[in-house]
């Protein structure tokens, strides 16, 4: 039996992938007036690089990224074989320093005396202050901040992981409606849930919300020990990686017949969803996405139920930029890929929420580009024993 592009084992990513990401980051902070980017380990190391730490302690790991320079990664020397194993180890220089020295010393003349630098999110800040130190005029913004479209366009190769972790879970979602829900408890749902992913490919399992009854009036409930009767709405958002990318989806089910007005939401929610996604279109902005699907919610007279955006980044971490917000006017680019969630949440009765994760297109009718679903199981209301 042939495979598909979504089972298939992708092509590791090389040396020179690693290294045309490290030199764009660069110009993009050039871009963006910033001396250069200091990435700590963490996704932004990861995606930049292919290195991982097996263990991220206190002691100083930081690549270090300026237009014009060759890019460095300084590690402690009891790391350096691990790193000089890195994917992206090729296209950059190792320097290691070793206990007892100050790491600092080894940083800073890499460093512009009186830069402004881009440093990512989770950089520990024993270690910005130990630079400040060392170089007093220097200065640093995350970069959420000041480079949030770094990792947001993803290329071919990035698109067919994506493209792989949606199945999967698609397919976790295709053999949770056959178990049993009714008489269980949230949790036990929610590990099969986890199984599944694991089972369909995933390397790690990032949440399983399973939100039952009035749970599923919060968004982001963690599965308790509540236990599932017949007649509850039952949301199920789920995802993790795969491949190092992420997947993230989200059905609401029902145990038994719901009634016509949990039919009504449900119908609503799935048509808000589809506007969404219509909404998806190169050159259109972030917030448009938002105010279509929230447009439908707010008419049929749920607005005030719709409590968070609309939809959210994903790539080598399961939510990162750009965010489907009001106020977000940056415009969707082709190789963008975002959930589109909306939802309505009735406190103390019930929860609706449908997700799946696109891409933005160049090819769409009239030649304008449009949307790709990375989910593809079916919108309609399951009816689970």
């Amino acid at each position: 039996m042939s495979s598909t592009p979504e089972s298939r084992t992708p092509a590791p990513f090389t040396a020179d992938d690693y290294r045309a990401r490290m030199e764009r980051a660069a110009a993009s902070a050039a871009d963006a007036g910033l001396a250069g980017v200091l990435v700590a380990p963490g996704p932004d190391l990861v995606y930049l690089t292919g290195y991982q730490p097996t263990a991220i302690t206190e002691r100083l790991t930081v690549l270090v990224l300026a237009a014009g320079q060759d890019p460095v990664l300084v590690v402690p020397t009891l790391e350096a074989p691990d790193a000089e194993q890195a994917p992206g180890a090729a296209a950059l220089t190792l320097r290691d320093w070793t206990d007892g020295k100050d790491p600092y010393t080894v940083t800073s003349p890499l460093l512009e005396a009186e830069g402004r630098f881009g440093v990512s999110d989770n950089a520990w800040a024993m270690h910005l202050l130990g630079l400040q130190k060392a170089l007093p005029g220097t200065s640093y913004v995350s970069l959420t901040e000041a480079l949030p479209m770094l990792r947001a366009v993803k290329d071919a190769h990035e698109l067919e992981r994506i493209a792989a972790a949606g199945a999967a879970a698609d397919q976790a979602y295709g053999e949770i409606l056959k178990v049993r829900f009714e008489g269980r408890r949230e949790t036990q749902v929610a590990a099969d849930l986890a199984a599944l992913l694991m089972r369909f490919g995933h390397s790690q399992v990032d949440f399983t919300v399973v939100g039952s009854g009035p749970n599923g009036a919060n968004p982001h409930h963690e599965a308790g020990d509540r236990v599932i009767q017949r007649g509850d709405m039952v949301v199920l958002d789920f995802g993790g990686l795969k491949h190092g990318y992420g997947s993230d989806t989200t059905r609401t089910v029902h145990v038994g017949e719901p009634t016509a007005e949990e039919r009504r939401v449900h119908d609503v929610v799935r048509e808000a969803q589809q506007a969404g996604f219509e909404a998806v279109r190169p050159g259109a902005a972030c917030q448009d996405v938002d105010r279509a699907a929230r447009k439908v919610i707010a008419d049929a007279g749920y607005g005030e139920y719709f409590i968070h955006r609309t939809g959210h980044g994903i790539g080598v971490t399961t939510h990162e930029p750009p965010y489907m917000i009001e106020g977000e006017e940056r415009p969707i680019v082709p190789g963008m890929c975002f959930s589109i969630e909306p939802g309505v949440y009735l406190p103390g009765r019930f929860g609706v929420r449908i997700e799946d994760i696109v891409t933005a297109t160049e090819d769409g009718p009239g030649g304008t580009g449009g949307g790709r679903r990375f989910n593809n199981t079916p919108h309609a209301m399951a009816i689970v024993e």
